[in-house]
């Protein structure tokens, strides 16, 4: 342990130093009223002959936070911007500043990045591309993109990992993940802060954007959930020239969605877009339960007929079709200002546990609701309710859901840009009626129907393995526990000749009960 201590040291004291530099020492007063005294002490040892920079003296404690973890390194902006999602953990003014962070990094040379496409596919590079840019068109922590040209005549982007990205990767989050035990064991009260859980959601993040293989997969998903939706594309997946550390789609044309006087000029009507902006992620989060997880500016475009590009399928969300559901209710429960309804959805989801006081929830959530429906209507943020409303999870014991913090990162960036093109855009009201046609749809007889059916033959399937197991248990249980007479024992299995008998009797007594209750529907 002195060990994997001292070879931390040098690290430590250029993460402190940068801290100090950047005047953070402010930050841990923000977050905490008073910092532990082990804390203070590590500061007060590394910080001595460091001072804050005059230059940023104006700035927020988030912005100053960005900076320096900008100065830190791609993993440390990594760390930023997971960070961004947990509101609960650093207050909201800080996360929304940590939102703004750039993964925006220096390319890489012309030359490294075709000798990347050469050993990735073992061949000639003139073998897979006619034409191939040496000039990155975008550059973030991980990985790269060049314009290039396929032998078939095909303009293409390809996007390469950096070289040497995961050593320097592994490095940094051995260290974050080091620090993140080490405070959590031996500071008192950083357990709540669960700064180990932030680690390990940030080396699963990490390790899926190390395998482009991967998010060409989740393209090519998103992609088949849009096939015949004319308001948004995905590029199509060039599998043969995608591997581990190259992928390739194919290229897209259009402007920057932010780019609002080009997007004026075309004649496209800026409300639509927004409209349809917010049509196309709420088909994703409810329709699909999959959902792109980083619509800034960067990743979307708009093509000259006026549907939405995306690009980007790095991150990306999932929430199961139960999930759905209770975020459904939630939502609409705000919209009608029916606390209790919201209340309920929590305690029957299993949010927050069955000991805490429903009542009590249900006026936290009308104390957070009440000042954000008081805004103008222009101002008021899906994505501000859902990042209040987990902050209170600290006093009700709530469990926090990784994949609802993603859906309110990813619709306060959607709202941002959709305020940004058209400021009088308003989500609740964009939101509402295509959450309620989608409950409205999923709710139908024919549908529930249909899924208790579903439920019943998956049921059916495991019976004989689960009627057998159940007779093993009462059997080891009187020869090793329970005693029980030999007639009671025949008399429940009819171990010879009617045990056949018994398990078809119960499961034509199952069937029967599931079409009295189709019947009912």
């Amino acid at each position: 342990m002195i060990f994997t201590n001292l070879r931390y040291i040098g690290r430590i004291r250029e993460v402190l130093g940068i801290f100090v530099e950047h005047n953070l020492l402010s930050l841990l007063n923000d977050i905490w009223s008073k910092p532990p005294y082990q804390i203070q002490i590590v500061f007060f040892l590394f910080s001595q002959g460091l001072k804050p920079s005059a230059a940023i003296s104006n700035l927020r404690p988030g912005e100053r936070l960005g900076l320096a973890l900008q100065k830190l390194g791609p993993c440390f902006i990594k760390l930023g911007q997971a960070l961004s999602v947990r509101s609960d953990i650093i207050g909201e003014e800080i996360a929304n500043d940590l939102s703004a962070l750039q993964d925006q990094l220096p390319p890489f040379s012309g030359n490294e990045a075709r000798q990347a496409v050469v050993q990735e596919f073992g061949q000639p590079l003139e073998k897979i591309y006619k034409f191939f840019a040496d000039e990155a068109i975008a550059a973030a922590s991980i990985a790269q993109v060049h314009f290039a040209t396929t032998v078939d005549g095909n303009p293409v982007a390809v996007k390469i990992l950096r070289p040497k990205v995961e050593e320097a990767f592994a490095r940094d989050l051995a260290f974050l993940d080091w620090l993140a035990k080490t405070t959590e064991n031996h500071v008192p009260g950083m357990h709540r802060l669960r700064l180990v859980e932030v680690v390990q959601t940030l080396k699963r993040t990490v390790a899926l954007e190390m395998d482009l293989r991967l998010e060409a997969a989740a393209g090519d998903e998103l992609r088949s959930n849009f096939e015949e939706d004319s308001t948004f594309f995905v590029p199509k997946m060039d599998w043969a020239r995608t591997g581990r550390r190259v992928l390739t789609t194919e290229r897209i044309e259009g402007f920057p969605i932010d780019e609002i006087e080009t997007i004026k000029k075309t004649g496209l009507d800026v409300k639509t877009l927004v409209g349809n902006m917010a049509r196309i992620l709420f088909l994703q989060v409810f329709r699909d339960g999959f959902f792109h997880a980083d619509l800034h500016p960067g990743n979307l475009t708009v093509s000259p007929n006026g549907s939405i590009q995306a690009v980007d399928f790095g991150i990306m969300g999932r929430i199961d079709r139960q999930t759905r559901f209770y975020l459904a209710e939630m939502l609409i429960g705000f919209l009608n200002a029916d606390y209790e309804k919201v209340a309920s959805v929590h305690f029957r989801a299993g949010y927050v546990p069955a000991t805490q006081s429903e009542d009590q929830f249900a006026q936290a959530a009308r104390a957070i609701a009440e000042p954000i429906f008081g805004l103008p209507l222009k101002e008021i943020s899906l994505a501000r309710l859902l990042s209040q409303l987990f902050q209170i999870t600290q006093h009700f014991e709530m469990e926090v859901q990784p994949q609802l913090l993603l859906l309110q990162k990813t619709m306060l960036v959607a709202e941002g840009v959709g305020r940004q093109l058209y400021p009088e855009a308003n989500m609740w009201q964009l939101a509402r009626p295509l959450i309620e046609e989608w409950m409205q749809e999923e709710l139908t007889p024919e549908v529930r129907a249909a899924e208790t059916l579903s439920e019943a033959g998956k049921f059916l399937e495991r019976l004989p393995v689960l009627i057998a197991e159940m007779s093993d248990t009462v059997e080891n249980l009187s020869r090793r526990g329970i005693r029980l007479h030999q007639n009671t024992l025949d008399a429940m299995f009819n171990t010879n000749k009617q045990k056949s008998n018994w398990r078809w009797w119960v499961g034509f007594l199952f069937v029967l009960g599931i079409l009295f209750a189709l019947l009912w529907l």
